[in-house]
Formats: structure tokens, sequence, C-alpha cells
């Protein structure tokens, strides 16, 4: 195998495909990239659980395939200087990348140790704005879990139906749902995508991107086309939520609120909240205002924030993280707080009443 391409194009692509190579594996060549050069330079990692690959040009004069230890071989592209990278492979496996006057030689393993990735079966395929999909993921991911004891829950369920996505997270404490239009089948059909899958693919995915990201769900597995990239996922199984029987629909009070007046108040009075005991923010919902308090064995804090409507004096604690989590990530420049009581959960939602995003966050109980 021998082939040229340019440093910024190799590195870029190492790097992407590289974070689905295994950290350990008792196969060692999962712990590598494949480099597969034939009309154009294929790139791939794999997990057995999560792969991606991408292809690049380059300059491919001796068709080829070589396995490169992702680490090692993801700095020396990194660190060599700017320019035409030169690679080679022996029929050994011993391998020689070059630029300029810079050159490492070293052993890459046989390609044929290499599983192949899965197949997408049984296909049913959805279409999507890119930048749209790495907005969704960017303002659903926080409330995925981190509880490896439900796998479920850590992902986010995709839920689509009469043309409309409804993306999905939650970890017991607080719920995230976003939605946006989505073109494909109509028919209801739901997968949840683990969110180690849907972090790549918001690091891939451009924010003003107008092009299509391809979804391919299988019955087992579902892939993202995006640009000249995929990324292919085992789909997580069990029994989600059922969203909307958690969510109460009614409520005795809606405030209205800037979203990041009150994201920097509850940032400056969650300050002084220590870690080990965790106490709540507590908020109380007065007529136009709210009082935001913290009282913590380090000292108090006290800051308000000005609202629209009257919350009838309702006092109630959260999680400062949890509820600076959602605020960061509701795509609103004002929202509505809406409450029943300080045992019952705070939804967040649009103030024009569309339902684009809908965050619940679980109270905390206050000790008097």
């Amino acid at each position: 195998m021998k082939f040229s391409c340019e440093k910024h194009i190799l590195q870029s692509a190492v790097a992407v495909c590289s974070r689905a190579a295994a950290a350990k594996s008792p196969i060692p060549a999962l712990e590598g990239v494949l480099l597969e050069a034939g009309e154009r330079l294929r790139v791939t990692g794999y997990d057995l659980k999560k792969g991606i690959y991408t292809n690049i040009e380059a300059d491919v004069t001796e068709p080829g395939s070589i396995v490169l230890d992702a680490k090692l071989f993801g700095e020396m592209v990194r660190k060599m200087p700017d320019g035409i990278i030169y690679i080679s492979s022996d029929e050994e496996n011993k391998t020689t990348v070059k630029c300029g006057k810079t050159e490492f030689s070293f052993m890459g393993v046989d390609s044929g140790e290499y599983p192949e990735l899965p197949s997408v079966d049984g296909i049913k395929s959805y279409k999507i704005k890119q930048g749209v999909l790495k907005n969704m993921i960017n303002q659903c991911i926080f409330a995925v879990s981190d509880n490896d004891s439900r796998p479920v829950y850590t992902g986010s369920m995709f839920e689509v139906e009469n043309g409309v996505l409804a993306m999905v997270s939650v970890d017991g404490y607080r719920l995230a749902i976003r939605r946006e239009a989505i073109e494909g089948p109509e028919e209801h059909n739901e997968f949840i995508v683990p969110a180690t899958a849907l972090a790549d693919i918001e690091r891939i995915s451009e924010a003003d991107s107008e092009e299509d990201t391809g979804i391919y769900v299988g019955a087992n597995h579902v892939s993202f086309i995006v640009g000249s990239t995929v990324v292919i996922s085992r789909r997580l199984e069990g029994d989600f939520l059922n969203y909307r029987k958690a969510m109460p629909d009614t409520f005795k009070l809606h405030i209205k609120v800037g979203r990041t007046e009150l994201l920097r108040v509850v940032d400056r009075v969650a300050l002084i909240i220590d870690e080990k005991t965790k106490n709540p923010v507590r908020m109380t919902f007065n007529e136009n205002f709210i009082d935001c308090l913290c009282n913590t064995p380090i000292g108090k804090a006290e800051d308000v924030c000005f609202s629209e409507g009257d919350g009838e004096g309702l006092e109630i604690g959260f999680n400062g993280k949890y509820l600076m989590d959602a605020l960061k990530a509701a795509p609103a420049d004002e929202i509505d707080l809406c409450l029943n009581g300080n045992t019952s959960p705070c939804i967040m939602t649009p103030t024009d009443g569309s339902e684009t995003f809908k965050y619940m966050i679980l109270p905390i109980r206050l000790r008097s």
C-alpha cells in the first residue's frame, strides 16, 4: 500500500475515526484505525459497539490496507510538519509515515484481523438538516443518564411520527424533549441511540449547514451519514419511559422569565454550593420577581430575577446544576416556568406555546 495525502485532511479524518477505536481490547486490531487505499482513502474506527468511517481524497499509487495504532498514528500525524504526508506499508505490515524531513517507521496490524462493520438491515430512512440535528443533540444530551445500571437511559430516544422527530432524554431527575420536522416514513417509529454516538455526530456536524443528514434505522443498528462521514451504532434495547405520562399537562402557575437573566442569577447564587452536601437553590416565586437563595456551610447567597406573573409565594428547591443545564440548553430568549407546587416538577417551555422544546426538572424537598 502506498499513498499521499494533505496533512490537515488526514489529521481531521484520523481524529474523528479514532473516537470509535477501542481504548483496550482483546482484539488488538480494534485499538487501531483501518486505512483502506483505493480510489479514495477510507479511514475506519470500530469498537464492536460503534463504528465511524470517512472517505477522503488521497493520491493512491498502490492500493491496499493496514491497521495502525489509533493513538500513536494520530499523534504522529498531528505533530508532522504541514504539507503532504506519504504513507506506505509492505507485505510484512512495516509502515512508513513521512513528511518533509520527518519520518516514522513502525509495525502495523494485518487488515484481515479487523472485524467487519455491521450492516444496517431492514432499513427505514429519514433526512434532517445537519445543523438542526446538531442543535437538537446539543439541547437534549445533557439529560442523558450516566448510570450504566439502566443502559436504556444512557441514550436518547428518537420518536418519529407524522413528519416530526421528538428526541427525548431522561436520567431520573430531569427530562428533555426537542422536536423538529423530519423527512421520511410518517408511521410511528422509535429507537434509542447511545449518547456516545450522538456526541460524535454533534462534533462532526456543522451548526450552519443546510446539508441533509441521513438516518438509517435497522433492527439492531442505526447509521447517520454526515457529509462524507458515517457513524454506525448499536441500538439500545429496553423499555423507555413513557414521557407523556411522566409530565403534568395542567399547571396552577405560569411564570414568564428571561432565560439568560435567570441563568446568571442561578449561576451566581450557586457559587457557594458545597459539592459534598449539594445544597439546593431555593426559589421563591413572587409577583413579578423570583427570589433565589442558597444557604450552605460555606455561606449564604441571594439574588433576584425579574419575571412576569404572580407565583403566589411558592417556595421550591432545585439542584443548581440541573437547573442551569436546562437554562443553557433552552433555544429561546424567554421561557415559561410551569408549576403546581413545591413537590411537583417544574416544566420549562417556549413562551409562544410551541412544542419545540420541553424540559422537566424534579424539585428537591426543602428543609424549613
